[in-house]
């Protein structure tokens, strides 16, 4: 019964994360990023990145969940930002989106950029 809790509330979470970025990526991405890593070793950095307390207090969050239609996707609490990552020619793109353009948004770019 105890597990059953979190794990309701850790769903209806991904729910309302999950319509948000359905509604962000109906639009241009925030930034579009191109790297010659492999995607999972992208996406792993962007979510270690954006876990680091150091830089985003207690914004610090990093989910990372594979797409249904292929890829990756990082994300924080509420898809505040996220980033879907996919495999392409030889290496991979980024598409990070942000709900705003504030100092942590801008901080989450410039973590995914050093992922590149």
């Amino acid at each position: 019964m105890r597990a059953i809790v979190p794990m309701a509330a850790a769903l209806m979470l991904l729910g309302c994360a999950s319509s948000t970025m359905d509604a962000a990526r109906g639009t241009a991405p925030t930034a579009q990023l191109k790297s010659q890593k492999a995607a999972e070793l992208v996406a792993q950095c962007i979510q270690f990145s954006w876990q680091d307390e150091a830089v985003f207090g207690v914004d610090a969050s990093g989910y990372l969940q594979p797409r249904k239609s292929g890829g990756l996707t990082v994300y924080t609490r509420e898809a505040e930002s996220f980033a879907d990552i996919y495999p392409q020619d030889g290496g991979t793109r980024v598409d990070y989106y942000a709900q705003t353009a504030d100092t942590t948004a801008l901080r989450r770019r410039a973590a995914a950029a050093t992922c590149l």
